[in-house]
């Protein structure tokens, strides 16, 4: 052994030594105490061996280059009996004469040998199968160490077992750079995670940065598929590994491989789980006594009057102190009556109402069920699974159910030894059922119900105006969505590594919804029913509305790959052709004033009967060429070349030809590094460089953006002729015939790498990726045009930062354990954009912008006294809003020293006293997954999160007393705001919030001081199982069982006001007011026949 070579061993064995070998102690220790309590099992046998005369069987492990193992497991085969190796890979262990030993160790194949009394000397070669870990990506496969572009990879143990919904959940966190968020619907049933690779890419006027999704080479939603069918999903998220799939790739690619049936005897899977759902996070309301107490002190801090007088608060605080226990009595329900004969709401009542519980309900009740049959011959192979999840939602009042079924077929033959044929076949059905009133003012509502309004009337009717009756009787929204997918692919080997690919794909897409608004009643005080408004309209009124919708997909691949090693160089080449084609097309029928609320029907509504339908089309084809070339998987090169057409474009911008180039090398493959091969395996530093055009849209009139379109509207217009409104068409706009591709420009660079045996295994990259040409505003032109100006490819865009991803494995003797982590950081950029005034408007952007920033006023504290304020004020610090400025009220500095805060022109040359308070871009995502496993137990935590991100929260779910008295709410984090010394309510003048005010925001405009730490971690998932010996589930004919229990979103960490979820941030009617994410507990069964 050389000298350099010994040296290496010496660092090796050091490194172990000192930074595992305290580890390994601990857990030996507590894996021997676990065994002595839990060997119940093993009596029998462990007496039996006593018995027997036992031999020392001695011995050292080495691996084939003569180095040698540390902390191989060593066990007597059908025994609770085992040890390690030690630092000089030696071991010793008592046996029975002639035992069986079992030497395993991660990144080597099992050894076993019998007991002869002499000393052993055992070589354990590599494991082949870890070493050559493959990772799909475009139109094939590689092997991961050759890999030069950015690819990123879980196999199915990740998303097995967990109580999810959809596959976004279950990646959330494990893959570096690939971000999920909240969308606008919150945690609704059939809500879907915002995806995107490397951060939104584009900030075009409709245009889409979503990657793009395959499943099993067709392109869909990954949420209609089944978590359990997944075999393995791939990420590529540089445009040298996504650039072969063209301008639908342009920000990223999810690969996602399902299961394929294995020869062999037939196998039959169940795994089914029972699971509980509860609201993360839902606002603590104030008691009403509070709330009125609260309400009263904003009303009289702007000089008005009390919202609740005298004798409201004394039947408050009667009915909580229970004094009124006549149930023959309004009262005693906390109602009374008014002049009108109906019972009264909000100030004239004095009940004590929790509307979130009122409106959620706890622990709801799920099940999710899966079954699978797989098996077949060397030539025939096939898998057929199937699933139902049943999800009930946490709406106490109405229908809140969500419903998908899924079928799978996946068949393979080989008729001939140079042909594959390969079929799929899927079905997805999804049925959502909820309230129609369950809308986004619905959740905006939730928190402006008083405390003091009763839920029901004296006579057991709900009460009016507090929307119950609305969700429980004012109709329902129904709706369906069916995929149905075949694939046909023939796989042609003429001669060897020569393949010819032939792929036809077909899908379509259907989704029937119907809508209904019914009349609903209230009652008064001597039980009579009326009709009441739904929703502000007319009372009694009801509509009925049904959509249809589908769309036919079609795709067609031709490919060929021929590989050829020559000597120690390694070439592959592929060619081939794509072809895509979308037909999506709509109708919608609309009436009102049902005949009868009964049977509600299209047919049946007697007004306003209206119906619209539309239809689109495009396509999309593209050439490609991939060549890959590598010298001993030492330097590796790969060339990528698409010529895409899009039907979205006409002219010379029809076509787009979009390169890309990538290299690596493997550092650890060079002969000056073999002395460090037993310390590290890999060690490649790879670069690419692509670009790729974007033509993606999620906007329905860009479809084809040449073409002139006149708005037409029926019996719309603001006059009348014969007592009818007409018909109208407004004059359409100009188009722009040379709107072309956005095209996206990425670099990469990063470092893979292989530690210890492949037990420790990471890569570190880093990013610029660049949008040029998206399309901004149009360019400004006289108003007597008379018509709207096109909009143009004017706008430029930097993203770049950085990914890291780690991840150890090992054994110690019989316990394996893993740790993942993942950490990623982004940040966007702009380049160009048309804004000459460098205008700090919200809807609009600057040259420099880092995308997320918040501008605001800096918050030096809350005046104590008038004094204190009058000196602020004299000294430059008025504000140009409000009035009235005194103790309890926000001091916001003068930072530009001009007389007063103000914005200045509000741009960036002069933005007055605005600063850079923060950015609320997410940064630092990271995940962390440990697992162990031990005779039959296992565990795994997953931790998720994000380490920095700044939010400005608005609204009343934030301030309490915000935008005047019916919008505005009470929660316990409310209380904490100003009061002087001597206030009837307590002083409070170290109080987080200043004085509240109905008719102000004086006290509420963006500053740093109520800016938010919105950073969080997640415990996504925690999961503890055991699978049963095999000695009793065989004499069940089962080959495997597992039990577990899990949990999903269990504990959250966070800075944030505690009204909040760090994950549920923004919604349409204002922060805080969206269905919330659940928290899940499971009970599940794996059974394996």
């Amino acid at each position: 052994m050389t000298k350099k070579s010994n040296l290496s061993l010496r660092f090796t064995r050091v490194w172990e030594k000192h930074c595992l070998k305290t580890v390994v102690a601990t857990l030996l220790l507590w894996c021997a105490q676990s065994a002595q309590a839990t060997t119940d099992t093993y009596k029998t046998q462990a007496t039996a061996s006593i018995q027997q005369q036992t031999v020392k069987a001695t011995g050292v492990i080495i691996d084939n280059t003569g180095e040698p193992l540390i902390g191989v497991s060593v066990k007597v085969q059908g025994t609770n009996t085992g040890t390690i190796t030690d630092l000089d890979g030696k071991f010793s262990i008592d046996t029975p004469k002639g035992a069986i030993l079992e030497f395993s160790f991660i990144g080597y194949k099992t050894v076993t040998t019998e007991v002869t009394g002499k000393e052993l000397h055992i070589t354990m070669q590599e494991d082949s199968k870890q070493l050559d870990e493959v990772v799909v990506v475009g139109y094939g496969s590689q092997k991961k160490v050759n890999v030069t572009g950015s690819v990123s990879m879980v196999n199915a143990d990740v998303l097995e077992s967990r109580p999810v919904q959809n596959v976004s959940q279950a990646l959330q966190g494990v893959i570096p750079g690939l971000n999920m968020s909240v969308g606008s619907s919150g945690g609704t049933l059939d809500g879907e995670l915002n995806v995107n690779i490397r951060g939104a890419g584009t900030i075009s006027d409709g245009s889409s940065s979503s990657p793009l999704v395959l499943i099993d080479g067709i392109e869909g939603d990954m949420n209609t598929v089944n978590p359990n069918d997944i075999e393995s999903v791939s990420v590529l998220k540089d445009a040298a590994s996504s650039s072969i799939y063209g301008a639908r790739a342009a920000f990223g690619v999810i690969l996602i491989t399902t299961k394929s049936g294995k020869s062999g005897k037939t196998r039959v899977n169940y795994s089914g789980n029972v699971r509980f759902s509860d609201a993360i996070q839902l606002p603590d309301m104030v008691d009403s006594y509070t709330f009125a107490q609260y309400f009263n002190r904003a009303s009289t801090n702007g000089g008005e009057s009390p919202t609740f007088d005298e004798k409201a608060l004394q039947n408050i605080l009667d009915f909580q102190n229970g004094k009124f226990t006549d149930p023959s009595t309004p009262e005693y329900y906390g109602v009374e009556a008014g002049p009108d004969g109906k019972w009264k709401s909000y100030a004239g009542s004095f009940a004590n109402t929790d509307w979130f519980k009122e409106f959620y309900k706890s622990w709801t009740p799920s099940t999710e069920h899966n079954l699978s049959i797989s098996g077949g011959t060397e030539k025939l192979t096939y898998m057929i699974s199937g699933s139902f999840l049943n999800q009930n939602g946490l709406i106490k009042h109405g229908e809140d159910n969500f419903n998908r079924y899924t079928m799978n077929a996946k068949i393979s033959a080989k008729p001939a030894e140079w042909v594959t044929l390969n079929y799929t076949s899927k079905w997805t059905r999804e049925d959502y059922d909820r309230p129609t009133y369950m809308t986004g003012a619905f959740f905006h509502n939730i928190a402006r119900r008083w405390p003091t309004c009763a839920p029901m009337d004296p006579n057991g009717h709900y009460m009016p105006n507090m929307e119950i009756i609305q969700l429980e009787e004012g109709g329902v929204q129904t709706s369906q969505k069916n995929w149905y997918t075949n694939q046909l692919q023939a796989i042609f080997e003429p001669l060897k590594d020569w393949r010819i690919v032939v792929e036809g794909s077909m899908r379509t897409y259907t989704r029937k919804q119907h809508w209904a608004v019914l009349p609903i009643y209230g009652y008064d005080v001597n039980n009579k029913p009326y009709l009441l408004s739904w929703n502000g309209g007319a009372a009694g009124y009801s509509e009925v509305q049904d959509e249809r919708e589908d769309e036919d997909y079609f795709s067609g691949n031709i490919y060929s790959d021929y590989a050829k090693t020559i000597g120690d160089h390694y070439f592959k080449v592929m060619g081939g052709f794509n072809a895509e084609l979308f037909r999506p097309s709509g109708m919608t029928g609309f009436g009102t004033d049902l005949i009868s609320s009964n049977v509600p029907s299209l047919g049946l509504t007697q007004d306003n009967q209206k119906a619209n339908a539309w239809a689109r089309e495009r396509a999309i084809a593209g050439f490609f060429g991939r060549v890959n070339y590598n010298y001993k998987e030492r330097y590796m090169l790969e060339a990528n070349l698409r010529y895409d057409g899009s039907s979205r474009f006409v002219g010379d911008k029809r076509w787009g030809l979009f390169p890309s180039f990538s290299a690596g090398w493997n550092i650890a493959r060079e002969d000056f590094f073999r002395p460090l091969a037993g310390l590290i395996g890999t060690l490649k530093l790879r670069g690419s460089w692509g670009q790729l055009g974007n033509n993606n849209t999620d906007k329905a009139n860009a479809w084809y953006p040449f073409y002139q379109n006149m708005i037409t509207g029926a019996s719309n217009s603001g006059w009348l002729i014969d007592g009818k409104k007409q018909n109208t068409a407004q004059l359409p706009g100009i188009v722009n015939s040379l709107m072309t591709w956005e095209t996206i420009e990425s670099w990469d660079l990063g470092l893979d790498f292989g530690l210890l045996n492949n037990r420790l295994t990471g890569s570190i990259g880093y990013y610029n990726r660049y949008t040029y040409d998206m399309i901004g505003p149009a360019p400004i032109l006289p108003p007597v045009l008379g018509a709207l100006p096109p909009q143009v490819n004017n706008c430029d865009m930097k993203s770049y930062g950085w990914e890291l991803e780690l991840s150890w494995r090992d054994r110690i003797s019989e316990f394996d354990y893993s740790a993942r982590f993942v950490l990623s950081d982004g940040k966007r950029k702009i380049l160009k954009y048309p804004n000459p005034t460098n205008s700090l408007s919200s809807d609009v952007y600057y040259n420099g912008q880092i995308l997320g920033d918040i501008w605001g006023y800096k918050t030096i504290g809350i005046a104590q006294t008038q004094e204190e304020m009058n000196a602020h004020l004299a000294n430059g610090g008025t504000p140009n809003w409000g009035t009235n400025w005194g103790a309890g009220d926000v001091m916001y500095a003068n930072l530009d020293g001009k007389e007063g805060v103000n914005n200045g022109s509000n741009t960036l040359e002069d933005h007055g006293d605005l600063t850079i308070i923060g950015n609320n871009t997410p940064r630092y995502n990271f995940g962390l997954t440990l697992t162990g496993a031990w005779k039959g137990f296992d565990f795994s935590v997953f931790l998720q999160g994000v380490m920095k991100r700044d939010y400005w929260l608005d609204g009343p779910y934030f301030w309490g007393a915000n935008g005047g008295l019916w919008q505005s709410t009470a929660f316990k984090e409310h209380m904490d705001y100003w009061r002087p010394e001597g206030d009837p309510l307590g002083a409070n003048t170290n109080a987080y919030y200043p004085k509240p005010y109905f008719n102000t925001d004086k006290n509420q405009k963006v500053q740093s001081g109520y800016l938010q730490n919105a950073a969080y971690c997640r415990l996504k998932n925690a999961q503890i199982g055991y699978t049963l010996p095999k000695t009793w589930t065989r004499k069940a004919a089962m080959e495997s069982v597992r039990v577990y229990v899990s949990g999903d979103n269990l504990l959250t960490f966070s800075g944030i006001s505690g009204v909040f979820d760090p994950e549920l941030l923004g919604s349409d009617w204002g922060d805080g007011k969206l269905y919330p994410l659940q928290r899940t507990i499971s009970i599940g069964l794996n059974v394996n026949f």
